[in-house]
């Protein structure tokens, strides 16, 4: 969930100008000229004649952090890393989804919650939204993932068959340190009181 480093498009000042140097006449050098995104360069054919550039696809997903009834515990999905040559090293993460046509953030939130962990619940409050950047399948991805607090209102744990290899109940002093990706640390540890 880190963003990617090429992700903003920022680029290197030296890079903008590898045309040349400043002129004695004090004017700015000629930028380099790398091509037109919307006009690729004509005539230069071959299959990569369309464009360069990764092309960008946004996403919406819902989701975040359901307290059980207690209010002691809060629920994560392990998903195997896959940098982990040993295939033991789980990531642990909020539960979220994709939201779907015609759901709202909320609606979808609470069916990824149940689909993901097997636990029914209702919600609390807004946790508040991240947004970052990845690629995946040679495509630039803009994810923005709204978080809400739940309670727990029933069901049974259960991870989602071929999505995620593990749920768990964790004590709520230890979520932030449980969760693999920075954007959610930071999220839940600015969240202030985390039971009802």
């Amino acid at each position: 969930m880190t963003p990617a480093s090429n992700a903003g498009g920022n680029q290197d000042s030296n890079s903008a100008r590898k045309g040349g140097q400043s002129s004695s006449s004090g004017k700015p050098a000629k930028k380099y000229n790398s091509g037109n995104r919307k006009n690729p360069k004509p005539n230069s054919g071959g299959k990569n004649s369309r464009s360069r550039y990764a092309k960008r696809v946004d996403e919406v997903s819902a989701g975040g952090l359901v307290v059980d009834k207690t209010g002691t515990k809060g629920l994560l999905i392990g998903r195997l890393d896959p940098k982990d040559a040993s295939h033991e090293r789980l990531l642990w993460s909020l539960p979220k989804g994709h939201i779907e046509d015609g759901e709202s953030p909320e609606q979808a939130a609470i069916r990824e919650v149940a689909e993901e962990t097997g636990i029914k619940s209702e919600i609390t409050r807004s946790l508040g939204v991240i947004d970052f950047w990845f690629m995946a399948s040679g495509k630039r991805i803009h994810k923005t993932v709204h978080h809400f607090l739940f309670t727990e209102v029933g069901g049974k744990l259960a991870p989602q068959v071929t999505e995620v290899d593990d749920v768990g109940w964790f004590p709520i002093d230890e979520i932030v340190s449980k969760l693999a990706y920075p954007d959610e640390r930071k999220l839940i540890a600015k969240s202030g009181k985390l039971t009802p």
